[in-house]
């Protein structure tokens, strides 16, 4: 899909639109419903492969002191706005993640040994906040790569962190804390 909208700038804009409608619904209630405990003692935050930064937008209106940055690719932050309080930086979240007190994920795995490694200990505020879907036992879903909690859990322990929580937020989706 993204190599598609590299090659065809319609469809760039359009995908891009799509991620940020689907970004601004959840994050507004995921900060009305548990933002006092998700953000409390947190001075910064990455959103990684955060596109135009809704979410960081969103979290950084509604908690002023949090520094928020977007990580994404350099054509994605090229195009980024110019005038916010949130920092763009051009990078591949495969090399490496700048380091922050919380990582903020939506629908990604694959990077958490590298979001571990840029975070502090859970006692200085370290965390990882992932937004995804997490199915009860026997769920069912149309593309089958969702996931219910022990497959959540296997992961996060792969990945070296030693504890998480789970926080349902709207239908299957859930905030995920994951600690160092």
């Amino acid at each position: 899909m993204f190599d598609v909208a590299d090659g065809d700038p319609a469809f760039d804009v359009l995908i891009n639109n799509g991620m940020a409608s689907d970004t601004e619904f959840i994050i507004d209630i995921a900060i009305k419903e548990h933002g006092e405990v998700l953000f409390q003692g947190v001075s910064s935050l990455i959103d990684v492969a955060g596109g135009f930064g809704a979410a960081a937008h969103a979290i950084s209106k509604a908690f002023p002191h949090v520094r928020c940055s977007v990580l994404d690719l350099a054509h994605v932050v090229d195009k980024a706005p110019g005038d916010t309080d949130v920092k763009y930086i051009a990078g591949d979240m495969f090399e490496s993640i700048p380091p922050a007190n919380v990582i903020f994920l939506k629908e990604c795995v694959k990077i958490l040994k590298n979001c571990k490694k840029a975070i502090p200990p859970r006692e200085k505020g370290g965390k990882v906040v992932i937004i995804d879907i997490v199915v009860g036992v026997g769920g069912m879903v149309i593309n089958g790569t969702e996931r219910d909690e022990n497959q959540w859990k296997k992961i996060f322990f792969q990945a070296g962190f030693s504890d998480y929580k789970i926080t349902p937020v709207l239908g299957f989706r859930s905030i995920i804390e994951l600690y160092p």
